[in-house]
């Protein structure tokens, strides 16, 4: 036998009774197999292992038998794909995600057994309907892209203290990375390369593309962070590349192109902001108190008058 530490997710139909009552066997059987097809496709997708099928609910483990460093983040972006799925169908569904050490046969096994099965199958009992919930040990694992809400702790049988939820909202494209506390020494020679390539882009106004790589471990994002801490006048816009899923050829672009978006738009509300400012410090608020949106003031051979 060998522990691993996977990430669990449980998702299981809303009011099943209810889609079999009155109905004929074979379309609920039709609907049902849609169910889980389309389930099993979001989370194969993220590089998940369908466990079981259990009744109308599903099983799923990542990090089983194949491990990937971002296992907690692709059951999260995995759960996230399943209920937009699930509703093309007319369908609902509750979700409940885990993470934590399981015990598996073999290296090849799917078959899980641990803590983190449990809570994930609490959680998802607790989760309302077309939600998500999930536990600490899988927020802990994907901490800095997880965008989630404090939820209502959950009793587990067998635990003295209940379990602290959350209810999930988003993954973020970018995570929060802290910023390294440790000296940054022994690649001078590689920050100056990439300062001398930056300066050679302004000065010829042409682009130029580094490419930085290396065996795990030796500094890359170090390198690239002491790098874009000292260059000045520049807009940083960030891409990552994701392992999984479909249709990710230009993800690392498009989550740029957005950034870019996002900051021209905050600009221009910034500078809108500060006209309309200048404008209340010019002439006075607004006399119509009726009048809640943002007002511009011109001036007339009569007086001020306000345009709203």
């Amino acid at each position: 036998m060998e522990r691993k530490l996977a990430t669990v997710l449980f998702v299981d139909l809303v009011d099943s009774t209810g889609l079999v009552a009155g109905a004929d066997p074979e379309v609920v059987r039709q609907r049902v197999n849609r169910y889980f097809a389309q389930v099993s496709r979001c989370i194969e997708t993220h590089g998940g292992t369908v466990e079981k099928f259990a009744g109308d609910a599903v099983m799923a483990a990542f990090g089983v038998p194949r491990a990937h460093e971002d296992d907690a983040e692709r059951a999260l972006r995995a759960a996230l794909q399943i209920l937009p799925a699930v509703e093309e169908l007319g369908l609902s569904v509750r979700i409940g995600v885990e993470a934590g050490e399981v015990v598996v046969e073999d290296a090849e096994s799917t078959f899980a057994t641990g803590e983190a099965v449990n809570l994930a199958a609490r959680l998802q009992q607790a989760a309302p309907e077309g939600a998500i919930l999930i536990g600490p040990g899988v927020l802990s694992l994907a901490n800095g892209r997880v965008v989630a809400e404090p939820d209502e702790p959950v009793a587990v049988g067998g635990r003295a203290e209940p379990l602290p939820t959350w209810r999930l909202v988003d993954v973020a494209a970018q995570p929060g990375r802290a910023v390294p506390s440790a000296p940054f020494v022994g690649r001078d020679v590689e920050l100056e390369l990439l300062h001398n390539a930056y300066a050679r882009a302004v000065r010829d106004r042409r682009a130029h593309l580094a490419t930085v790589f290396g065996e795990p471990g030796i500094g890359k994002s170090r390198l690239v962070h002491e790098f874009v801490e000292g260059v000045e006048r520049a807009t940083i816009l960030r891409g990552r590349c994701l392992p999984f899923g479909e249709g990710v050829t230009y993800w690392a672009l498009a989550e740029m192109v957005k950034q870019s978006r996002r900051a021209c738009s905050a600009r221009a509300n910034a500078s809108r902001h500060a006209r309309s400012s200048s404008g209340r410090r010019d002439h006075g608020p607004s006399s119509s108190p009726k009048c809640s949106r943002s007002c511009s003031c011109s001036r007339t051979s009569t007086g001020p008058r306000s345009r709203c």
